[in-house]
């Protein structure tokens, strides 16, 4: 038994992660490359064919042979032997019949051998980098936790393990400071395969790092009891989430907030103070709509499902704050929902002529409407996962106004 293969093959697959097989089929590989080195060409000029080498899988035993064809007249010695010669070694050979003899691999010269063992490393290497990349390409569109190592220019390196991830400058939390040593959570984006092993890309803004924290802090998410249908966010500043229960008694929201907002307050501290909004999701885009303003309070939302947009109107003293500021709460609504949404006050609403038509036509059934003006039946999941633009200057307020609401 070759022992120390053995020892070596079991420490590989118990530390990297490599199968004994891989590194066994780069033995053999390695021992026929070896042959072809030492022994040179045919007397054709061509590279020789005719090796095979065999690892045992259990003693790790290795035999290196070249194989011959039995011939009644030998015309070629490195790829035929004669049939006298065959029966010699066996009497049961027959002409056409393949006769298997061993090369003696303590022969080859040191730069063969050297070359056989480079042949081995390398697929070592590759072995190893192919384990990485399948380890982390795993968790792709997952959340890990990392150590931040260094700063790269304008990027961070982050250890996730066996490998430093690189979190970009545009996927960082504005104004958030990541100093070195410090244990941060991020969402791997993607995860490349290079030369040098799998380069691995992560993020600190997506929204899906919000629904994944929730799902580590709350079981009913993790479970898929509660549903996150839809997410919104503005790194560093907040988030709007639309939550749903598969089960009549459990209250999604109150799922997500916790006793007492222990597990919002949780996944608030893991992005630095970044404020989350919890609501209801509503397969009725009105009903949405109005939920995804809250804290505003809204008097009326008429809906078109066909050109996904909707008008509001709010109270006089809730459009800032419907608005938020610098157009934020608005923005992130229409971003949740999906659909375009135009917020007015009662005021502005009731002197624009014309601004509730559209909705309500006299040759329609007006029962086919809901108290809100969205179009009363089931419109499917799927509306909130298409984030509307990022209408910014739209949703300004008033200059006027922002200032009698402050």
């Amino acid at each position: 038994m070759n022992t120390e293969l053995k020892m070596a093959l079991d420490l590989l697959e118990k530390e990297k992660d490599i199968s004994r097989e891989v590194i066994l089929e780069a033995i053999e590989s390695s021992l026929v490359a070896a042959c072809k080195a030492h022994f040179g060409k045919d007397s054709a000029g061509h590279e020789r064919e005719n090796f095979r080498a065999e690892v045992d899988r259990e003693t790790c035993d290795f035999h290196v042979y070249e194989e011959l064809t039995v011939v009644e007249e030998v015309e070629d010695e490195e790829s035929q032997i004669s049939l006298v010669d065959a029966k010699m070694i066996d009497s049961g050979y027959e002409l056409g019949d393949i006769v298997s003899r061993e090369v003696q691999s303590k022969d080859f010269g040191r730069i063969t051998t050297q070359n056989a063992r480079n042949v081995i490393l390398q697929k070592i290497r590759e072995e190893e980098r192919r384990v990485l990349y399948d380890q982390y390409y795993a968790k792709e569109k997952d959340i890990v936790t990392g150590v931040v190592q260094r700063r790269m220019g304008k990027n961070i390196s982050v250890n996730i393990g066996k490998v430093d991830a690189i979190l970009n400058e545009n996927e960082m939390v504005k104004g958030e400071n990541l100093r070195p040593t410090e244990r941060v959570k991020v969402y791997i984006l993607e995860v490349r395969e290079t030369t040098r092993g799998p380069r691995v890309l992560v993020s600190r803004t997506h929204p899906e790092l919000v629904k994944r924290l929730f799902e580590e802090e709350v079981t009913e998410v993790h479970d898929g009891i509660v549903e996150i249908r839809s997410i919104a966010r503005e790194a560093g500043s907040r988030t709007k989430i639309a939550v749903w229960s598969n089960d009549p008694n459990v209250d999604a929201v109150g799922a997500c907030v916790g006793l007492n907002g222990s597990r919002v307050n949780s996944v608030v501290n893991e992005l630095r103070g970044e404020k989350i909004d919890i609501i209801n999701w509503n397969e009725n885009p009105a009903l949405m709509i109005e939920n995804a303003l809250s804290p505003a309070k809204v008097v009326v939302v008429l809906a078109d499902p066909e050109d996904r947009t909707a008008k509001v109107v709010v109270p006089d003293y809730q459009l800032s704050l419907a608005i938020g500021k610098e157009g934020q709460n608005a923005r992130l609504a229409a971003r949740l929902t999906g659909y375009k949404i135009d917020i007015k006050s009662e005021s502005q609403a009731n002197a624009i002529e014309g601004f509730y038509e559209g909705f309500y036509d006299d040759d329609e059934d007006e029962e086919e409407y809901d108290e809100y003006g969205a179009y009363d039946e089931d419109y499917g999941e799927g509306y909130a996962e298409d984030y509307a633009g990022d209408y910014g200057e739209d949703y300004a307020a008033p200059e006027e106004e922002t200032e009698e609401q402050e």
